[in-house]
């Protein structure tokens, strides 16, 4: 399994994510995208219909009829309803047992004390566990630099 750290210093979670989406789309898998609460799953949603004109992603919450057909799915819960292989977590959203997926994204804002402290805690457990890992930080232009 790659797990990622992903440190946003340039742009904020909505710029960023949306194309490190559209990357997992292009290479077929299936993606859950782990938030903190239904309203912020809901904001998603919308802006991932909206954050580029010419741009589609197809995706859906997990409250919507047919979650599990989804090739993004945006939910609060820890569970796996769409079979995804990658798992984002954003907005300090607490991981779910990551067994089962072959890349898991921590995405956190680099300006949020909270999402910094729980990145550098989930970073030690993961580290302490055996598993490798890589950060990337955005350099200057809002590009992914890997850093560790």
């Amino acid at each position: 399994m790659d797990i990622l750290f992903y440190h946003l210093t340039e742009t904020k979670m909505d710029d960023a994510l949306p194309p490190l989406l559209e990357k997992c789309v292009e290479r077929g898998w299936r993606v859950a995208v782990q938030t903190i609460s239904d309203e912020r799953a809901a904001v998603l949603d919308a802006h991932l219909w909206t954050f580029r004109a010419e741009s589609f992603l197809p995706h859906g919450t997990d409250q919507a009829a047919h979650a599990d057909a989804q090739p993004i799915l945006i939910t609060p819960g820890q569970g796996n309803a769409n079979a995804a292989s990658v798992r984002f977590l954003v907005d300090g959203a607490e991981p779910p047992d990551l067994a089962g997926y072959q890349r898991v994204v921590f995405m956190f804002d680099g300006y949020d004390e909270a999402q910094l402290a729980l990145a550098r805690s989930q970073w030690k457990k993961l580290k302490g566990e055996g598993h490798t890992l890589s950060y990337w930080q955005q350099n200057g232009d809002g590009r992914w630099e890997k850093k560790a």
